[in-house]
């Protein structure tokens, strides 16, 4: 893949893992600055590259490659029962889509991270770890939000692109994890994609070997990132 990525590239150090214990962590970082627009970025995301904050990433391991990019053919998309009876235990909540953050987010992001990721990288959460983790300047940016009433009970970050979106992180109040939201928001930002005429929903990477990130094959028809080529996965 090398001689299609752009010149300007960077390499980090290795650092611990933020999902396999005993591995260490390396990136490839975008350095070219023309790569930095939604359009650049669509093309990086077919490479099995993402977004954080306002930096371009992908997995370099010397020694792992258990991260593999996910997408969801959007326009195919059929949920199954099991995904059907959590969009319906949802249904009566309201979604709407903002183009601009709002200031209930971050209070809902801290609770969020408080109670259900209190050993995780994140912990403890703050405003400006907040910010420079899902924002940036050269993203158009939808939030979904999913309202009971006039309470806003979770968000999911995407990405817009001219043909796909790209979920970056959902948070939710946690009084409402039986409602298995972070499957509901995936599933919502399919329907937002399909409702845009997008083709794909790129999930990031799976990580079977990380029980928190194995999840994502679920939503079918989708597309895994091997050795180059986006394979089509079915999971029974």
């Amino acid at each position: 893949m090398a001689q299609h990525l752009p010149i300007k590239i960077g390499l980090s150090q290795r650092f611990q893992c933020s999902y396999i214990s005993d591995r260490e962590e390396q990136l490839l970082v975008i350095l070219d600055p023309g790569c930095y627009s939604p359009q650049g970025f669509e093309a990086l995301l077919k490479q099995g590259f993402r977004r954080s904050g306002e930096q371009i990433y992908r997995p370099h391991c010397p020694s792992c490659n258990a991260c593999s990019s996910v997408r969801v053919l959007a326009k195919d998309f059929t949920p199954t029962r099991s995904q059907k009876r959590k969009l319906n235990k949802a249904k009566s909540y309201r979604v709407c889509i903002s183009e601009k953050e709002k200031p209930e987010y971050f209070a809902l992001y801290e609770r969020y991270i408080n109670e259900r990721h209190s050993d995780g990288t994140m912990y403890p959460p703050e405003r400006s770890q907040y910010d420079s983790f899902l924002f940036c300047n050269w993203m158009h940016i939808h939030f979904i939000e999913l309202w009971q009433r006039d309470k806003l009970i979770a968000v999911a970050v995407t990405d817009v692109m001219d043909n796909a979106l790209s979920a970056i992180y959902t948070f939710f109040d946690p009084d409402y994890a039986h409602l298995s939201l972070g499957s509901v928001m995936i599933m919502k930002q399919i329907e937002h994609a399909q409702q845009t005429n997008k083709e794909y929903v790129y999930l990031g990477y799976q990580i079977d070997e990380c029980k928190k990130m194995r999840y994502k094959l679920q939503f079918q028809p989708a597309q895994q990132l091997k050795n180059d080529h986006w394979i089509d996965v079915i999971c029974l």
